[in-house]
């Protein structure tokens, strides 16, 4: 049997050279709580963003020029609610297509599972509008939706 070592391609959060949203992008947003603006989860700063109601909310990204996106890095955060979240990411194109990227359910629960970290890598060109759509609690609940951060390369 050969053996090769090969070096891991997979970066983390902190080695990757991030788009700069605040040059590129407006951000448009359903709502949001005084303190947790939503620029402090595309800068990264803390505490996230976080809606000022329940229910539904969009975080509606719109890029000044296409873009092509490589990966999509998002953290979302529960430490008070059990609860199960669904979020859907869309990509708009400059040529009228849209695309729906993922469809995922987290179920979070303060003795356990208070942080979802999902890393996509993806192969979107001339996005013109990244769109995430989150249901905080499938069961109809008054959690709120939240976002710690997003990042997109």
């Amino acid at each position: 049997m050969r053996k090769i070592h090969i070096a891991a391609t997979t970066q983390s959060p902190s080695d990757q050279a991030w788009l700069d949203l605040e040059s590129y992008a407006a951000v448009e947003v359903t709502s949001e709580e005084s303190g947790y603006p939503i620029e402090s989860a595309l800068e990264g700063k803390s505490p996230g963003w976080r809606a000022a109601v329940p229910g539904t909310q969009i975080v509606r990204l719109i890029f000044d020029e296409p873009q092509n996106i490589r990966r999509i890095w998002l953290v979302f955060e529960e430490l008070e609610n059990t609860r199960t979240q669904e979020f859907v990411l869309r990509s708009h194109s400059d040529k009228g297509t849209s695309r729906e990227i993922v469809r995922q359910q987290w179920n979070f629960s303060p003795s356990g599972s208070v942080q979802e970290i999902e890393d996509y890598a993806v192969e979107l060109f001339d996005v013109r509008v990244l769109e995430i759509v989150i249901v905080p609690d499938k069961s109809g609940g008054e959690a709120r939706a939240g976002l710690r951060r997003l990042c997109l390369a």
